[in-house]
This record gives C-alpha cells, sequence and structure tokens, in this order.
C-alpha cells in the first residue's frame, strides 16, 4: 500500500525544503524526495547550494582571504607572523564540516516540522503518484494531491571538453582540488568563475579567465563592473574578454585554443574550470507518458501561481525561467507552498539581490543606469566611495563605491549598486528600502550608526540631492 500524502516536493535544495517545511507549517502532511549523496554515501539534503555551491564556495572564499590577509595586509595592522604554510587538507575538511553541519540542519528541521523526508531518485507519474527507487534500486510509491517539483540545475558541459572529474572540472570539481594547481585556466567570467578565480588565486595559483564577451558583467552597473575588473585584475586575476575557446585537448596538461581579437590562441593549464553556466534538471523527472511543458532550454514552464499544465503539479527553482538563485528559489518554494494552501503570496521579481562574493564584494537591486537611459526614465544618481567611509578606513578595507539611482521626479530610489567590503550585507538595506518604495530623501533622512560601512549607503542617498557631508568636492548631481 502507497504512502498518501497532501504535497509530495521532488528535491531538497533550498526551493525545495522550504517548500516542504512552510507546507508543514501550514498543517499539510509533506513528503520530500532527494536523491544527493555526500562524499560519504549518506543522504544530504540541501541541493547543489548547500552541497557544493553556495556554501562550500563562501567557505572556501573565506579561508582563502584569511590567507592572503596574513600574506599582504597583518604586517600593516603591526601584526608579524612567520612563514606562512597552507595547509590544503585541512582547509577542505573544514568546508566539508560546514556544508554536513548545514546539511544535518535540514534533516533535523524535516524532523521537527514533521516532514517524511525519503532518499532516492524521484519520477513523477500519471494522477500525482511519486515512484521513489532508493540507492539499493528499491522502489515505493508514494501519493498525493499536490507535487512541487524543485529538483534544481546541474553545470552546462562545453560539447568539445566533457567533464572528466580530473583535469577538466566543473564547480563541484574545482571546490575539492587536494592541491593548489600552478595554472589554472577558467572558461567563464560569470559569478561562479569569478568566485573559485578568487579562492585559487588567493591561495597561489597562476589564473587566467577566458570570458567570450566583450562585456565584464553584463547584468551589473557599468561603473561598478569596471571599477571592479580593474581591482581583479590588480589581484592577479586575467579576465580576457572576447575569447572564445574552439578546443580543448588533455594530457600531461589540458591545452585551450581560443581566438580573440588577435586572431587564434593557445594556453596550457594543470587544470581547467568550465564555468558555463547551468542547465534545469528537468530530464528523467515524469514517467514517459507525462510532460510538465519543457521549452527547448529544459526550463518548465509555470503561470503566475506556479503551476505547470498538469493538474495540481507546480514547478519553483532553478527548474523554472529567471536568474538561478537560491534566495529566489526560497522564495518560491514559500510562495508556493502559501498558494496550496489557499492564501495570497507573491514573489518581487523586480527587487532580487544579486551579489558576487570576491573581494571586494559586488552587490545591486533594481535598475542600472543603462536600463534607465534604455527605457527612457528622468534619474538622479547618488554616490559615495568606501575610501571617505570612517569604519572602512579603520578597516584597511577601502576599495569600491555605492551608487543609488532615483526618479528625478518622485525621488523614489529605483536602483542601488555596490562594490565594497561586506556590500552582500549591505544590500539587504537596499532591497528593505525598494520593497517599501521609498525615496532617497527618506534614506537622506534617516539616522545611520556610526561609524560603520553602511553610513557609505546613506551618504550615497544624501548625494542624490548633492547633500553628501563627507565629500571633498560636490558632484552637482543633474537629471540624467
Amino acid at each position: 500500500m502507497s504512502e498518501q500524502y497532501d504535497v509530495i516536493v521532488i528535491g531538497a535544495g533550498p526551493a525545495g525544503y522550504v517548500a516542504a517545511i512552510r507546507c508543514a507549517q501550514l498543517g499539510l502532511q509533506v513528503a520530500c524526495i532527494d536523491e544527493y549523496l555526500d562524499e560519504r554515501g549518506k543522504p544530504s539534503p540541501g541541493g547543489t547550494c548547500l552541497n557544493v555551491g553556495c556554501i562550500p564556495s563562501k567557505a572556501l572564499l573565506e579561508s582563502s582571504h584569511h590567507y592572503e590577509q596574513a600574506q599582504q595586509q597583518f604586517a600593516e595592522h603591526g601584526i608579524r607572523v612567520g612563514q606562512l604554510e597552507l595547509d590544503v587538507a585541512t582547509l577542505q575538511k573544514r568546508k566539508q564540516q560546514v556544508v554536513r553541519d548545514l546539511t544535518g540542519g535540514i534533516q533535523s528541521l524535516f524532523k521537527a516540522n514533521k516532514v517524511a523526508f525519503h532518499p532516492g531518485r524521484a519520477t513523477l507519474q500519471q494522477n500525482n503518484r511519486v515512484k521513489v527507487t532508493d540507492h539499493d534500486n528499491h522502489a515505493t510509491t508514494l501519493n498525493a494531491e499536490h507535487v512541487i517539483l524543485a529538483s534544481g540545475s546541474r553545470p552546462v558541459e562545453l560539447p568539445f571538453a566533457p567533464f572528466d572529474d580530473n583535469q577538466v572540472v566543473d564547480s563541484t570539481g574545482a571546490l575539492a582540488f587536494d592541491v593548489v594547481p600552478q595554472r589554472l585556466g577558467i572558461i567563464g567570467a560569470g559569478v561562479i568563475g569569478l568566485e573559485l578565480g578568487s579562492v585559487w588565486q588567493r591561495l597561489g595559483a597562476e589564473v587566467i579567465v577566458l570570458e567570450a564577451q566583450e562585456t565584464f558583467l553584463p547584468g551589473a552597473d557599468r561603473d561598478i563592473a569596471k571599477q571592479a575588473n580593474k581591482l581583479l585584475g590588480q589581484q592577479g586575476l586575467d579576465i580576457r574578454q572576447g575569447a572564445r575557446v574552439e578546443a580543448i585537448h588533455s594530457g600531461k596538461t589540458v591545452k585551450v585554443d581560443y581566438t580573440d581579437g588577435q586572431g587564434s590562441q593557445s594556453l596550457e593549464f594543470d587544470k581547467l574550470i568550465v564555468a558555463i553556466g547551468r542547465r534545469p534538471n528537468s530530464e528523467g523527472l515524469c514517467a514517459d507518458d507525462l510532460s510538465p511543458g519543457i521549452d527547448e532550454r529544459g526550463f518548465v514552464q509555470v503561470d503566475d501561481h506556479y503551476r505547470t499544465n498538469l493538474e495540481k503539479v507546480y514547478a519553483v527553482g532553478d527548474l523554472i525561467p529567471g536568474p538561478m538563485l537560491a534566495h529566489k528559489g526560497m522564495e518560491e518554494g514559500m510562495a508556493v507552498a502559501e498558494r496550496i494552501a489557499g492564501q495570497y503570496a507573491e514573489v518581487d521579481y523586480d527587487n532580487i539581490p544579486f551579489v558576487i562574493y570576491t573581494h571586494p564584494e559586488i552587490a545591486w537591486t533594481g535598475r542600472t543606469e543603462q536600463q534607465l537611459k534604455d527605457a527612457g526614465i528622468d534619474y538622479r544618481v547618488g554616490q559615495f566611495p568606501f575610501s571617505a567611509n570612517g569604519r572602512a578606513r579603520a578597516a584597511g578595507d577601502t576599495d569600491g563605491l555605492i551608487k543609488v539611482l532615483a526618479d528625478a521626479h518622485t525621488d523614489r530610489v529605483l536602483g542601488v549598486h555596490m562594490l565594497g567590503p561586506r556590500a552582500s550585507e549591505l544590500i539587504g538595506q537596499a532591497v528593505i528600502a525598494r520593497a517599501f518604495s521609498t525615496s532617497a530623501e527618506d534614506l537622506a533622512l534617516t539616522m545611520f550608526a556610526h561609524p560603520t560601512l553602511s553610513e557609505s549607503f546613506h551618504e550615497a542617498a544624501l548625494d542624490v540631492g548633492d547633500r553628501a557631508i563627507h565629500r571633498a568636492t560636490s558632484r552637482k548631481n543633474k537629471r540624467k
């Protein structure tokens, strides 16, 4: 006899586990199915984000930043250290412990909320039955009134360079190097490429990033992207724009053939990371006689309520169109759970925070200057550099700026863009401001603690009205 639930969630990544817990909080009987196993062969909910994405990459970024600080910055604080020694094994062990603590935490949350967790491969069948095949190849069937598809995404391979888990690796392989590569190549100067490149460059690798697009970080504001590119280059990341990879040859080293503005080029690396994007895990999600409406790119098509073309079957997270961000998936998981329970819920897709965890960090929400110009919207600009911020000066971390864009007529904040220390934390203030239709004047009239990095946000808002206090000269801001 099969088990009966109100809701079955397929996938325990950020979108899936949040949907499952929220459904349970709303009084529904919930099961969540996930097939991921950790390096010990044990079930490990959390999806790509917790297991081989957001969390382990941030753990390595933090460790590598400490190492770089000890090498280059401790002396100016009067801290003298002896010869530094890098222990990659310990660094990796710490990363894995962070991951285990958090994935174990999800299992504890499932238990506390009475969510039934089923490790294994899920296949949606007719009438919202779900076949679960465990890792011993034993199959059971679960039934539910509602099914939420949240199976996440995976890295995209180059057709001429499949991942070999040795020399040519995806982001998962790049998180697991047991030694620092002497020469590291990265294809793709997006979020993943820049973050992983930063990790291994700080630890001693010579890193070259090949990016096919001519524009660096095309989704970011141009002023922010231009300065970020310069700073990353000064740190040692060799980012080559307009470099189109033509072929890859593996042997004792990895040879990469590419073309750029100067013609045909070749480089050799010890390791090569391919970070050209991700694609949804939609293949094999449903039985052959079912299709939830998958487009040519593999995305499941949904309506405004996250409903697929199958009755009472929903999809969220990386499986549907939109930015592949854990926090976007989490919000969708919350929203679909509340809609299933008969409540009103929506996700504000115009106010998604974007973050790149390089150093300095890059973060933004809302419109860029280019988008406002293209839309013919009159706007005003306020900027403030971290070099004029007391807390940043005290920390010796002064690269970057905060930029506020406000409507020239209503003064409503249309976009906020940051490059600097802890931008990933500061951007939350901007998201809240925009969520409540805050004006630049509202921010200017708000008291910020001193000395804090957040004062730079305050000063940028003041600068929209040419009122910044801690600037040497007035910008004489005019409508754009």
